[in-house]
């Protein structure tokens, strides 16, 4: 599989998130070219704050792979990830992150407190911002337009 197609896995997971009520964010967790864990927002459903997309694909994938760090691994997220998320990003030590469209309100990569540059941030994976960018800031632009 390709970046473009990892990241069509993660916008499939944006999309259910989106019907189901929810920010339409969508992750998936790539180990050796194989998807090891998938998720949506939950945060409504699950009556849980922390239930981002990131935080549920990295907790499967820590199940998936019996441990904690994930250093051979590659996150694929349809938004920039928040601070909470980029900070869980760095403490599993993901290998790559691969975003789809910026967050300026929210984001925490290339916006906002740019935890990656924080001199105490452990760990600051190799970041690939823009990937399916388009598709994933219409599927957002979409979701907030019809809630208004």
């Amino acid at each position: 599989m390709t970046i473009a197609s990892f990241m069509d896995l993660a916008l499939e997971q944006a999309e259910i998130a989106g019907r189901a009520g929810e920010v339409p964010v969508g992750c998936v967790i790539v180990r050796d070219g194989i998807v090891i864990a998938r998720a949506g927002n939950r945060t409504l459903t699950d009556r849980d704050p922390t239930a981002h997309a990131e935080i549920l694909a990295l907790r499967e994938a820590a199940r998936v792979t019996g441990g904690e760090r994930l250093t051979d691994c590659d996150l694929y997220v349809t938004l920039e990830p928040c601070t909470m998320c980029a900070g869980a990003i760095s403490f599993a030590r993901i290998r790559r992150l691969y975003y789809g469209a910026a967050d300026p309100k929210g984001g925490a990569v290339e916006s906002g407190v740019r935890f990656f540059a924080a001199p105490t941030c452990h760990h600051v994976p190799e970041i690939y911002p823009s990937v399916g960018e388009r598709r994933a800031a219409t599927l957002l632009r979409d979701f907030f337009k019809a809630r208004r």
